[in-house]
């Protein structure tokens, strides 16, 4: 072969090699559950990124935590679509996902990161704390995840999965508590994606709606995907204040789906789809709040919070009342006596009684 053609081939070689994930792409047809031989366990035998550095998900706590003023409230454009668009809601095996159009998008990061979709994690009706992220050790019921992808640096959402500052989470934290109308917008759906591969259009609404109150305070890191390839290239949002779906919804989200298709002879229940945490390599939160305890809120709903500062309210209250009534029975006691003076007999008087 000339020499020519031997330098051509070898500069071929070098850019073929250079456009290659750093991560190894995992073997064609490889699949992964939560639970078996293809468990997380064995993920990073074929995803090696799983076994790697920046993983999540993470237990927030007080130790790793550091307020950051820089940190302003996202904004979330296009998020508000009418009755009249639909998305598409499928089961992948692993989750209930809808599919988001790219208009959609955060405003207040670095770049443009533009929706891709947003999916579930929960746990089963016996145990139910399915979040991915922990508080203080703590689980919480449920986690939806939002996807986004940055539109400013790729051109789209598999360009960006595998590349620095590719991705950004929103992730809402999901306890139990009253009825949630906004979820039961795609709640009211699963029947109709029971099984893998299944997908059935829904009416729009606002996915606004699915973040909790105070967007504005939230936890800030770097992480990756919580599933296979576990990519470590996630800005994560972890918001602070949960939301609320009650016990029938929560029910209904952990007993209406399968991993497996309809015609499978051995169907398994969509259960505990949440990967464990992770080491957190000495890495930093960032928090957007000033106050950094962190004070678990798993399994108090609002109801509870509010009923015990009544409680303890009226128990100060009762407690002013018995204290003042007692002083005034003190107080009238002294006062009966006063005016009566003891003044001892007298000589004559004791012989006259004597």
């Amino acid at each position: 072969m000339p020499q020519h053609s031997l330098h051509a081939a070898a500069v071929l070689l070098l850019v073929i090699l250079k456009e290659q994930p750093s991560s190894p792409a995992p073997v064609n047809g490889s699949k992964w559950t939560y639970f078996g031989p293809d468990g997380e366990n064995s993920w990073s035998k074929k995803y090696p990124s799983c076994g790697g550095l920046l993983q999540s998900p993470i237990d927030l706590h007080s130790d790793i935590l550091q307020y950051d003023a820089s940190l302003t409230p996202l904004t979330f454009q296009g998020y508000n679509l009418s009755a009249n668009e639909q998305f598409l809601l499928t089961n992948n095996g692993h989750s209930v996902k809808l599919t988001l159009p790219s208009d959609m998008h955060i405003q207040g990061l670095q770049s443009r990161y533009s929706a891709i979709q947003l999916h579930l994690h929960w746990g089963n009706p016996k145990d139910p704390h399915g979040s991915e992220h922990t508080i203080s050790g703590e689980h919480f019921a449920a986690e939806l995840h939002i996807v986004h992808y940055n539109s400013d640096l790729y051109p789209d959402a598999s360009s960006a999965s595998n590349k620095s500052e590719g991705l950004a989470v929103l992730a809402v934290l999901i306890e139990m508590g009253s009825f949630n109308p906004s979820y039961d917008k795609i709640f009211s759906h699963l029947q109709r994606v029971k099984y893998k591969g299944q997908e059935a259009f829904i009416p729009g609404f606002n996915i606004e709606e699915l973040l909790p109150e105070r967007t504005a305070e939230y936890y800030r890191y770097q992480g990756s995907l919580t599933t296979p390839p576990c990519n470590p290239t996630v800005l994560w949002t972890v918001f602070r204040n949960p939301v609320q779906i009650s016990q029938e919804q929560l029910l209904a989200l952990e007993t209406a789906l399968y991993c497996t298709d309809m015609d499978d002879p051995s169907p398994r229940e969509m259960v505990n789809n949440f990967r464990q945490v992770q080491k957190f390599d000495e890495r930093l939160v960032y928090t957007s709040f000033p106050k950094v305890e962190v004070c678990p809120a798993a399994g108090l709903s609002l109801g509870v919070i509010l009923s015990l500062a009544l409680a303890g309210v009226l128990g100060i209250c009762i407690v002013l009342v018995v204290s003042v009534w007692l002083f005034r029975r003190k107080s009238n006691k002294k006062g009966g006596n006063r005016g009566v003076i003891y003044k001892p007999a007298t000589k004559e008087e004791t012989e006259a009684h004597a």
